[in-house]
């Protein structure tokens, strides 16, 4: 999967979806005190930046270790994208994080999995593993990423009370449909590529 430094930041910051995760860390930090409340922002997303972080140098390894070509990747990935944008576009209010306990949040659930999920390490990988030489520019793409999201995620609170939820809603509806056309594109490279491969094996 070949993709340019702004495609990757774009696709990361849609993959980790500050904008959907603004209800998310509101309700959540609800039971915690209004003066911690951007410590533990800034803890969360420095959590959720290591994990990602730490995964720009393991996408090679993940590909040797199971033994996946890059189009298999690509074709996973593009799936994946895919099916997170679906997500982004038909979000319902069942995604509601119950069962938690009481008190400051740490790394559940906010770290992991609303910032740093299966989708954003997957992309990451994806990123890395494809070309793995140009890796200061993908740490570069996921710090850029994080820092936007950082800067979502603290005005959280104010964002939500000025526009509402259905302008969030709309919003994440949005980048949900860019999304998926940057999903449909990864397929479609995907598959071509494979397509090329059985025509040359024939």
């Amino acid at each position: 999967m070949e993709m340019s430094f702004s495609s990757a930041v774009v696709v990361l910051v849609l993959v980790v979806d500050p904008i959907g995760n603004i209800p998310i860390f509101v309700s959540v930090l609800r039971q915690v005190d209004p003066a911690r409340r951007t410590r533990v922002i800034l803890r969360e997303c420095a959590l959720a930046f290591a994990v990602l972080l730490a995964s720009v140098f393991v996408g090679e390894a993940v590909l040797k270790l199971f033994n996946l070509s890059g189009t298999s990747l690509t074709i996973a990935g593009g799936v994946i994208l895919f099916l997170i944008a679906l997500r982004m576009i038909f979000r319902s209010g069942a995604e509601v994080f119950a069962n938690l306990p009481e008190g400051e949040p740490f790394i559940v659930p906010l770290a992991i999995p609303s910032i740093a999920g299966p989708a954003a390490i997957a992309t990451v990988v994806l990123l890395s593993s494809a070309a793995p030489q140009r890796w200061p520019e993908w740490c570069a793409a996921v710090t850029i990423a994080m820092a936007a999201t950082l800067v979502v995620l603290v005005f959280a609170e104010r964002m939500a009370r000025a526009v509402g939820e259905r302008v969030l809603g709309a919003f994440e509806r949005l980048f949900g449909l860019f999304l998926t056309a940057i999903a449909i594109e990864m397929l479609l490279r995907g598959v071509e590529e494979f397509v090329r491969q059985l025509a040359r094996a024939s």
